[in-house]
């Protein structure tokens, strides 16, 4: 498969198996620190993000839209109060960010129940152990590699929590090799990247549904999720 020969990380599942299992997929859902960046923070607490991953993201966003004539639900999902989480969510219109929430597979259960959709009908972006309580139910999990968790990443194997490993950290670029990983095993990554290049009239129709969706912000108090209202 054309994957398997341009896509240098590891495949644990093999990617015909992926290929059908994102037939499934009705929400994006990322984890942020260590997966849109390599988990470092300033003195404010805060992690960036890189414009190179904000495109992948959109264009996985249009290619589940150009396939499937609606929008993915797209979901941040973070155990820690990131600004630059929130201000992303807010910019690429994200149906909702979770934050403050180190329970995640509660986060999952909240976000499932309220977006109607089922655990295996999630695509997870992760990278490390507050993730795996999510990876360990959702459909297809993309985990970001490093070099330095030699152990983490035998353990998330040995116990069926991961289907790709990625060649690149969250620091060069790992959540766009998701993106075209996705895009390519939907069969539609030259169609994706040539209606944005011409700005076709798919991609406005996109745009403009994208555009108008509000994020909604959830947060956890007192072991509770509850919608912060005043972001």
């Amino acid at each position: 498969m054309i994957a398997e020969e341009y896509f240098k990380g590891v495949f644990i599942t093999d990617a015909s198996v992926i290929q059908q299992k994102l037939k499934k997929i009705k929400a994006f859902i990322f984890d942020w620190d260590g997966v849109f960046n390599d988990g470092r923070k300033d003195i404010d607490g805060n992690s960036s993000f890189s414009e190179v991953d904000s495109m992948g993201v959109n264009m996985m966003r249009f290619s589940y839209y150009l396939l499937n004539h609606q929008l993915p639900i797209s979901i941040i999902l973070t155990g820690e109060n990131n600004k630059l989480a929130i201000s992303f969510a807010q910019r690429e219109s994200f149906h909702a960010a979770f934050y403050k929430t180190p329970d995640k597979k509660k986060g999952l259960d909240f976000l499932c129940e309220k977006y109607n959709i089922t655990p295996g009908e999630v695509l997870f972006v992760f990278d490390d152990v507050l993730d795996l309580a999510v990876a360990e139910l959702a459909g297809v999990r993309f985990m970001v590699g490093r070099s330095d968790n030699i152990l983490f990443r035998k353990f998330a194997v040995d116990n069926n929590l991961v289907d790709y490993i990625t060649m690149n950290n969250g620091r060069d670029h790992a959540v766009r090799e998701v993106s075209e990983l996705v895009m390519i095993l939907q069969n539609n990554f030259n169609e994706t990247i040539e209606n944005r290049m011409h700005f076709s009239d798919a991609y406005k129709t996109y745009l403009q549904l994208r555009n108008i969706i509000l994020p909604r912000f959830f947060i956890t108090k007192d072991s509770q999720i509850i919608e912060d209202i005043n972001l």
